[in-house]
């Protein structure tokens, strides 16, 4: 069955757009409400970032949930790893989270935790869209659902986050600059790592509804080197807004990237004897980690673009440890999702052995150069047309095996992602941009 809805992240939108309207939110949240609990009674939580239209589909999914018979715990502005954990801990049904990611304020999206604090498995998200295709209709008044706000969220998430290291591990001394990207982390991550004894300086920490990811946080990570160099921190730590991914600075402001984290993570987990399984990247990792990882007796897998494929990878391969350059890092022997505070204090707690000295690690990883270039396209593109596959084909002929092209179409907006690797910087851009000419112009055919 094709899915009509559902993306590789949940179902996402420009706010008003069909599938992210008020109406069609209402409709999920009883779908949902009938496929999840389907015998009503159940429990589900409802977290979200900081988006202005987070407070209109907060309350479309109450009133849909109800209307199926489902009861509804709201615990507000939150990290999209945090209602996860929150699902599993208090025995929900489900968790779902109003959240667009990285994306800026004009979009959101919806996307669920079934009980086990796990993404959907596909044939539950197609049971949701076949039941969106049926008439709605509202329990009986004795059987709808209640609704209260879960008051101790936060503090119970925190003490989740400090308890994924050490408790032995003390970040004392240490001067951190936290970027929160305006975003649902805004709360949480100054306090996880205040309390580990860090002195914390927060940017992105003033959301306004309209700011979120807004010229910060991990997609735009300027104002933290900046504001690293300026405080004289240690490092500096990105969250994108909805938390699930992290980028870090050094002290010298230099930016290190998912790749670099997931090997410095890795590497630590190998040291203890606590590695299981291969780690796994995807077809967008740099060649460098697989050869770094390959280097330390690591074996390293590839999955599709998305953390949905990665988890499946590491759960078919019986691995422990996964992510994406994006910084999307998923610590299975941690917790069920990629985390972005949890993944952060994964690699402070391996830096600790070399006086948190991040060059001492990330040396040991030479990444190739890439480029990565995006063409927002109106309609869908078939990459298999010819003029593409001739322009890609000519641009592997020229790398001669000393590098990769991928193509792929974003899973979440209406884009075209290109992606060229090799062993030398200096070709990158003109190749990519010659594939990029290919797909405008099968674009507008």
């Amino acid at each position: 069955m094709t899915r009509k809805h559902f993306g590789t992240d949940g179902i996402r939108g420009k706010v008003g757009s069909p599938q992210m309207s008020a109406d069609f939110v209402l409709r999920l949240g009883w779908a949902a409400g009938r496929v999840l609990a389907p015998h009503g009674g159940g429990t589900v939580l409802i977290g979200k970032d900081t988006r202005i239209s987070g407070y209109m589909f907060e309350s479309a999914l109450e009133a849909g949930l109800s209307a199926a018979g489902v009861n509804v715990q709201l615990l507000g502005p939150m990290p999209t790893p945090a209602i996860a954990y929150l699902t599993c801990a208090t025995h929900a049904q489900a968790g779902v989270v109003i959240s667009a990611s990285h994306n800026p304020f004009e979009d959101n999206g919806i996307k669920f935790f079934s009980a086990d604090g796990r993404k959907l498995p596909d044939e539950i998200e197609l049971r949701i869209e076949a039941e969106l295709e049926r008439p709605f209709a509202t329990v009986d008044s004795a059987l709808l659902g209640g609704v209260r706000r879960m008051q101790d969220a936060a503090a119970r998430y925190i003490e989740f986050c400090k308890s994924s290291v050490d408790k032995d591990l003390t970040l004392a001394g240490l001067r951190l600059v936290l970027d929160c990207a305006n975003g649902a982390t805004y709360r949480v991550a100054p306090e996880v790592f205040a309390e580990l004894g860090a002195q914390v300086t927060s940017i992105g920490t003033q959301p306004d509804g309209l700011n979120i990811n807004k010229d910060c946080g991990s997609m735009h990570p300027d104002a933290l080197r900046a504001k690293v160099l300026e405080t004289g921190a240690h490092f500096g730590i990105a969250f994108d807004g909805d938390g699930d991914r992290v980028l870090m600075v050094d002290n010298r402001g230099t930016l290190v990237d998912g790749d670099e984290l997931l090997f410095i993570i890795a590497l630590a987990r190998k040291q203890r004897k606590a590695l299981r399984g291969p780690v796994v990247g995807t077809q967008m990792s740099n060649l460098g980690l697989e050869q770094a990882l390959r280097a330390e007796g690591i074996a390293f897998h590839r999955a599709q673009v998305g953390d949905r494929y990665v988890l499946a990878l590491l759960e078919e391969q019986g691995g422990i440890l996964g992510g994406e350059n994006s910084g999307h890092i998923i610590c299975l022997d941690r917790t069920t999702t990629g985390d972005g505070i949890i993944a952060a204090l994964q690699v402070l707690e391996a830096l600790r052995p070399v006086d948190y000295d991040f060059a001492r690690l990330s040396t040991r990883i030479r990444k190739y150069p890439q480029t990565l270039v995006n063409v927002r396209t109106g309609a869908r593109v078939d990459l298999a047309h010819p003029s593409i596959r001739s322009s890609v084909a000519d641009v592997e002929r020229q790398l001669n095996g000393r590098g990769r092209v991928l193509l792929r179409a974003s899973g979440t907006e209406p884009v075209i992602r290109i992606m060229v690797e090799a062993e030398e910087a200096a070709s990158l851009h003109a190749f990519a941009e010659s594939i990029a000419e290919a797909v405008r112009s099968a674009a507008n055919h």
